[in-house]
């Protein structure tokens, strides 16, 4: 995988070429390989005409809030998402994502036998399968994939499903698909609830702390060409809370908790 700085000048450079589309993406999400200076890559474009329109985020703003987590993750200073940046392409301004290439035998989250659910993992849901057997849905104990349940909350983000979830062939942990992030009102379901109530380490506070103060200066300013300022307000309290309480927050009962399907 490329170092951040290299790939977000070959996103911003290079010129595009589409080689397909991820047909199981709900919206129009297709994979190219952009190229600059004899330096090549694989990348994930999404133009913003051919988002889906939802009831309740504003039109043709889906792959700014997929840009605007990328900024949060970098000024929290954990690099969970893969560069990414708006740019113009084949098909009009959308986003561009550097794709990542996952370990084949890394899976973080998964549903399994209740007997097959590793020691180390945590558990968050019970279930039934199609056919009446037990199931589990769990996920590992892994200090990366904490801090991006962490992230989660911060963003507010309503479609954390295990398939969103990347391990590199480095073991780098990576989130993807943001797109449904960052509303002003409670949105957040995830896949990964198994640290609910634990009390956050002191790094996770000082890593809020300095986002909280980012967000007091231009580093929000940056972040309204993609959000709007009543949303930039709600993130504000989003941090405010985590400050205050300590600790990964439980689901707010007034949204389903867990997206589905959950992969």
């Amino acid at each position: 995988m490329l170092a951040d700085d290299v790939a977000l000048e070959l996103l911003r450079e290079g010129s595009l070429e589409v080689r397909g589309r991820l047909v199981e993406a709900s919206n129009a999400t297709l994979l190219c390989t952009v190229e600059n200076d004899g330096l090549r890559a694989d990348c994930v474009y999404k133009p913003m005409r051919g988002e889906r329109p939802l009831w309740d985020f504003p039109d043709g703003t889906l792959a700014g809030r997929e840009v605007a987590a990328y900024l949060l993750s970098e000024a929290l200073g954990w690099h969970l998402v893969p560069p990414t940046l708006l740019r113009e392409g084949p098909h009009g301004p959308g986003m561009v994502q550097l794709w990542v290439d996952t370990e084949q035998d890394s899976e973080l989250v998964d549903i399994r036998a209740p007997e097959d659910v590793p020691p180390n993992w945590l558990t968050v849901l019970h279930a039934q399968d199609d056919q009446g057997d037990p199931v589990v849905l769990a996920h590992s104990d892994h200090d990366e994939l904490r801090k991006l349940t962490l992230f989660d909350v911060v963003l507010n983000n309503a479609d954390r499903k295990g398939g969103h979830v990347l391990c590199t062939s480095r073991g780098r942990v990576l989130g993807i698909d943001h797109g449904v992030s960052l509303n002003a009102d409670d949105k957040l379901r995830t896949v990964l609830w198994g640290w609910l109530g634990q009390a956050l380490h002191e790094t996770e506070v000082r890593s809020l702390e300095r986002l909280r103060a980012e967000l007091d200066g231009e580093f929000a300013a940056g972040l309204v060409e993609h959000i709007t300022p009543k949303e930039v307000q709600a993130l504000r309290g989003r941090v405010d809370r985590l400050l205050r309480g300590g600790v990964f927050p439980a689901p707010s009962g007034e949204w389903p908790a867990i997206p589905w399907p959950p992969f």
